[in-house]
């Protein structure tokens, strides 16, 4: 279809349309679907405040209860259809069919779009059910007026079409493009959906194998979704090889750390160094891997805080992981006592309380060592197991506090510093004297 003939088409449809709305007719029909139109609405209003859509039909099979939902929600759609039905058949028993063709193609149109309310209940995407919906009507709306052969062949024309390279596109490649890319993608996700689920029950396998598998499986359906609606619309794959140029470039130019996040998120997920549930550090961060994702992981906080962290970091800086082969922690408490205590007993005493705390392991005994004869007093080590690095700080706090009491009642002294300041003969000069007791 050439630039003339499109001319020629809309000038057709223009005199068709001048026609119709000149006869008396028309006007009838019309006053017949505003009149519908208006008890319509007013009917679905009363329906509405009558009929509670979250008891509706509860008890019935998921099937007839969607379609019993979906009637109540278009109330209006429905009878507004009944009405222009029925003045539709009235008008054929009494005049020609021709005078009541307006009415056919509303009572089509109002079909219409309740088939697609209902088959587009199944869809959870609300941005979605509107394109598919307004777009599925608006062929039906042309269908029904006999014009979408014409449009089709519109759309496909050379005037509105445009070559890149051995690549042809035009509206209409494009709109199958993009309707076969909603659907392809539709059931990917829900493929991706049923064997994510299947994953995740599977107790043989790791959590960083399972986030792996996922990725992987959502990847390559994505990837086959793609090729599929390309090949379905026509387009070759090798037309291609411009904008798959295009894409290098641009990861060469700008899109480094995004393609190195990719790649080292994939990496982490392969080599299990890190997975989810893990109790890391990684510089001042410090919390339990909560999620891994294709660009960072999220560390979550004691505190509420989650810190995203990107992928490349983990690759290529320190990470500390406190649970990589063994949750058991090894707790370090550093102390000091005066020199009147007994050393011997500081040891004993300070084992005792270890391994008296609840989180302790039982069969891996405290130790407490003598670590340094200092000015200020003598300082000791004990260290102890817990069985999960989990609120570490908590159980170094319980122990130090058990520690005090301990000391308390054996009259063992921590050493502090006190400093003395002596004046002598005025204000001036001062001298500083330190001692240190305990």
């Amino acid at each position: 279809m050439d630039f003339n003939e499109i001319i020629e088409f809309l000038h057709a449809t223009a005199r068709s349309l001048g026609a119709e709305v000149t006869s008396p007719w028309f006007y009838l029909q019309f006053g017949l679907i505003l009149a519908a139109g208006g008890i319509a609405w007013a009917s679905e209003a009363a329906i509405r405040a009558r009929v509670d859509m979250t008891s509706l039909a509860m008890r019935w099979p998921v099937a007839l209860r969607r379609l019993a939902r979906v009637l109540v929600g278009s109330a209006s759609t429905v009878i507004f259809a009944a009405l222009v039905i029925a003045a539709r058949i009235a008008m054929l028993h009494s005049t020609w069919p021709s005078r009541s063709y307006l009415l056919a193609v509303a009572a089509k149109l109002a079909l219409a779009w309740l088939v697609i309310r209902l088959v587009t209940s199944v869809i959870r995407n609300e941005f979605i059910v509107r394109l598919v919906s307004v777009s599925a009507w608006f062929v039906a709306a042309l269908s029904v007026v006999g014009q979408l052969e014409p449009t089709l062949q519109l759309l496909d024309s050379d005037p509105v079409s445009i070559v890149l390279g051995g690549l042809r596109l035009t509206p209409l490649v494009l709109i199958k493009l993009g309707a076969l890319l909603i659907v392809a993608l539709w059931l990917t996700n829900i493929a991706s959906n049923f064997a994510e689920s299947r994953i995740n029950r599977s107790t043989d396998l790791t959590p960083s194998i399972q986030v792996l598998l996922i990725k992987m499986i959502r990847m390559g359906l994505l990837t086959i979704a793609v090729i599929v609606a390309l090949s379905a619309v026509g387009i070759n794959l090798s037309a291609l090889a411009v904008f798959t140029g295009a894409a290098g470039v641009g990861i060469g130019l700008g899109l480094q750390k995004i393609v190195a996040n990719f790649i080292s998120g994939i990496i982490l997920l392969a080599d299990k160094s890190v997975k989810p549930g893990d109790l890391v550090t990684i510089g001042d961060s410090s919390g339990r891997i909560s999620a891994m994702k294709t660009r960072y992981i999220s560390v979550a906080a004691g505190d509420g805080r989650e810190f995203l962290i990107p992928n490349e970091d983990l690759v290529t800086q320190k990470v500390v992981n406190w649970t990589y082969t063994d949750k058991n922690t090894l707790v370090k408490v550093l102390f000091s006592t005066n020199y009147d205590a007994d050393p011997r007993l500081v040891c004993k005493l300070a084992v005792e309380v270890a391994a008296a705390a609840p989180r302790a392991i039982k069969n891996k005994p405290p130790n407490c060592i003598l670590t340094e004869f200092a000015e200020a007093g003598m300082k000791f080590s004990l260290t102890f197991w817990i069985a999960d690095p989990d609120g570490m700080d908590n159980v170094k706090s319980e122990v130090m506090l058990a520690l005090w009491d301990v000391f308390k009642r054996e009259n063992i002294r921590v050493p502090y510093p006190v400093r003395e300041i002596r004046v002598r003969g005025g204000a001036l000069p001062v001298e500083q004297v330190v001692e240190v007791s305990g």
